[in-house]
């Protein structure tokens, strides 16, 4: 059988007008294989591991090393994927050597394909300076996660003119420096519309309407795992935090109730744990 061919950033870019982009945030190894397997072409390890899996309120905790550490899990289960991984808060903001040394870090370290940062016009220079050097940048406007303290929370970005016209600005100089893909995060449907047939990348929208040139969702959203925290414009594809707590009392009921191990099983070389 011959081997699906990598997912790369020029092939991504090359969808744009041609095919809708699916992507999803992945955290970990099996994660990772299973995305692969449903033919995902982006696995987005975002810094949304921070809430999503490591039970911080907000993204800005997250440091590198953890980002480094999910994301070379993710980039050994995606074998056809194109892994992307966030930079997080304060490595890429105060300098472009330091945005350099961290997405540096998580190429070589950790095998990701490409990164991501947020912002606009103020990065532009620095995603020239990565792409400069071989790393392949997808950018991020509109709500911007790492700035919700700024923001005031995480709200809707792009409803006055002058916000309007900020987000527009952002696209086009991420467009401009060379982003193969732009994520669109919270601003209203006309204006991702707008956005998508005004820019050359393929814009990727995260609550953000239809008119986008992909969607991505965080995985613990669709799987059912956010509880009351999903955003609405989140669709959920499974309810798995049903069926993992019918599955968690079950076994401890068995373990209680002497169920479980069967005395048939007992004394079996045992998988590593």
């Amino acid at each position: 059988m011959t081997a699906a061919i990598k997912w790369t950033a020029p092939r991504i870019r090359a969808l744009k007008g041609r095919q809708r982009i699916a992507c999803l945030t992945a955290y970990d190894y099996p994660t990772a294989r299973l995305l692969d397997d449903a033919g995902l072409p982006l696995a987005l390890v975002g810094d949304s591991v921070g809430m999503a899996q490591l039970g911080y309120e907000t993204t800005l905790p997250v440091t590198l090393e953890q980002m480094i550490h999910h994301t070379a899990a993710v980039a050994r289960g995606a074998r056809r994927a194109l892994v992307v991984a966030d930079l997080p808060f304060l490595t890429y903001q105060p300098s472009i050597a330091d945005a350099l040394r961290a997405a540096g870090r998580l190429v070589k370290e950790a095998g990701a394909d490409a990164v991501k940062l947020e912002g606009g016009e103020r990065y532009a220079e620095t995603v020239r300076a990565l792409i400069a050097c071989g790393i392949p940048v997808m950018g991020h406007v509109g709500l911007l996660p790492q700035s919700v303290r700024a923001l005031g929370g995480y709200r809707m970005q792009g409803r006055t003119e002058e916000s309007a016209e900020q987000v527009r600005r952002d696209a086009r100089a991420l467009d401009e420096a060379g982003c193969f893909a732009i994520v669109l995060e919270c601003i209203p449907a006309a204006l991702a519309g707008e956005i998508t047939r005004g820019v050359s990348a393929p814009t990727i929208g995260i609550g953000a309407g239809p008119d986008c040139d992909g969607q991505v969702l965080v995985v613990n959203d669709l799987l059912g795992l956010s509880g009351e925290k999903a955003p609405k414009f989140a669709r959920r594809y499974a309810h798995l935090a049903a069926t993992m707590l019918e599955a968690f009392r079950a076994y401890r009921a068995d373990v209680e109730e002497g169920r479980f191990p069967a005395a048939e099983t007992s004394g079996t070389t045992p998988n590593p744990s």
